[in-house]
């Protein structure tokens, strides 16, 4: 992951540069068209993750086999299904709706289809993923990665080279990336495990059990689609592709950062569901604090020297700066960490499987970002304050999934608050009331690399001691060293 965020970063850098403010505003905005579908796949994806860790949980290998086989029927259909809603709903959107200049609508039409296709692969590619998750393989997980993103960086250094459009090029050569980790997946899965042997299966309770389990888990699908994509369309129909370019970058900056924090929780999903399944509560309970912790911690460690110098990196990063970018980058990342803290519990929630008034209700308040993003750019207010509006339900919905969780897993508020509330609070105004206080008495000059870079790893360890001996318990810190202790040797 140190490796993927350095690339991630300068990839993003490159891409910019190459395509310009424009073309990447474009890119991004037409991707996230086709990303408006994803509510159909990411809810089978995230049925498909809970009953193959079931299964496994059960010690049930022809169970596994049958949910893999059961999941590749789905997603064939699925994958029909977005092909046809694209080609239709979606050209019409994109070639009616949005603010895109006349002199790249081909261009964009163009990507459009490239984008289809990559977004297809990647579904058909998720049955294969959730296997090697659900049998715990993360070193074959981590060594694609590195892979996948060098890859990446050799299209984006070959942009340079070619003088054809290179938003088109770069599209192409994009999915051609994502065909060639598929086929990766596929042949890793079929030389490995027994329970990923396609087979056509007609088994009607399981797939009503997934469609079932599927079709709420689209709710909260659609939600975060709305959340994430609708607030993009928009912010384009009211301020135009320059504003879509800002919101690129801060997505691009939180990715690279969340992405520790996402593998991380990755790592910790099996087991979260295989104790559930097994029936052992007090060490789900257990797991689940601890994650959400570790999760806050990791991605906190990473945040603070990002929210610290925010414009002198992405001036540094980047050759031109969007206007609102730093702005939106900062109230991103602080979104983040709220979704840090609550990740492992709606993890819990799919681990249980009763999802039904969960869904309704958390759908209902993301949903609320669209509205409340309207109002404030319809009232010619700062469009920062849209994603204000976004870090405050963010704050509603972190609540929620504490008091839906506690009803099933049935520890106390106070247990909540001294396994994981008290200390993580207060580490964090510790943490910034010290950085801040140091910055101002130190005067720091963030005219150079030198001095920013210096703070920086300043930062990073201050956070580190204070996590380490203020921010965990005595348990988890000799737990963590006796780890440590065994690595190295």
């Amino acid at each position: 992951m140190i490796l993927t965020l350095g690339v991630s970063l300068y990839t993003s850098r490159v891409v910019l540069s190459s395509l310009g403010i424009e073309d990447f505003g474009i890119y991004n905005l037409v991707g996230g068209i086709v990303v408006l579908f994803s509510f159909i796949s990411g809810s089978m994806t995230s049925a498909t993750q809970r009953f193959l860790n079931f299964e496994l949980g059960n010690k049930n290998i022809e169970g596994v086999r049958n949910v893999f086989c059961i999941s590749i029927n789905v997603y064939v259909l699925i994958a029909i299904g977005i092909v046809l809603l694209a080609e239709t709903l979606g050209l019409w959107f994109l070639n009616t709706k949005l603010n895109i200049p006349l002199n790249r609508m081909s261009s964009a039409n163009i990507v459009y289809q490239f984008s289809i296709l990559t977004f297809i692969i990647s579904i058909l590619k998720v049955p294969y993923n959730a296997s090697i998750v659900a049998y715990e393989k993360m070193e074959f997980y981590a060594w694609t990665s590195i892979v996948e993103v060098i890859l990446k960086l050799l299209i984006v250094l070959s942009l340079v080279f070619f003088y054809f459009d290179k938003l088109i090029l770069y599209s192409g050569l994009t999915f051609s990336v994502a065909v060639i980790m598929f086929v990766v997946y596929q042949k890793y899965c079929r030389q490995n495990f027994v329970t990923c042997h396609y087979k056509y299966l007609e088994d009607r309770t399981l797939l009503k059990k997934l469609l079932n389990f599927s079709g709420w888990s689209m709710f909260g699908s659609v939600a975060v689609i709305g959340s994430n994509q609708g607030i993009a369309m928009v912010l384009n129909v009211f301020l135009g592709v320059t504003i879509n370019a800002a919101m690129g970058i801060a997505n691009q900056v939180n990715t690279a950062l969340n992405a520790f924090v996402s593998n991380f929780r990755v790592a910790f999903s099996p087991q979260i569901v295989k104790t559930y399944a097994a029936g052992n509560i007090d060490a789900h309970k257990k797991l689940i604090f601890q994650t959400s912790k570790f999760s806050y911690y990791l991605l906190l460690l990473l945040a603070v020297p990002v929210l610290l110098h925010t414009k002198f990196i992405l001036n540094i990063w980047l050759t031109t700066v969007p206007p609102y970018a730093v702005v939106f980058t900062q109230l991103t990342i602080l979104l983040s960490l709220i979704e840090a803290l609550s990740g492992p519990f709606w993890m819990s929630v799919g681990a249980i499987g009763n999802i039904k008034f969960y869904q309704i209700i958390v759908s209902g308040i993301l949903l609320l970002n669209l509205p409340l993003a309207y109002l404030v750019l319809f009232n010619d207010f700062s469009p920062q304050l849209v994603l204000v509006g976004k870090l405050v339900i963010g704050i509603i919905l972190f609540v929620f999934r504490l008091l839906y969780v506690k009803q099933f897993l049935e520890f106390t508020i106070d247990e909540l608050i001294s396994n994981l509330l008290k200390q993580v609070v207060f580490v964090t105004i510790l943490i910034i009331s010290t950085l801040f206080t140091l910055r101002d008495h130190l005067m720091i000059n963030e005219s150079t690399l030198l001095n920013v870079s210096s703070f920086s790893f300043i930062s990073i360890l201050i956070s580190f001691v204070y996590i380490v001996f203020i921010g965990i318990s005595k348990m988890e810190r000799k737990s963590i060293l006796e780890l440590l202790k065994t690595k190295f040797r």
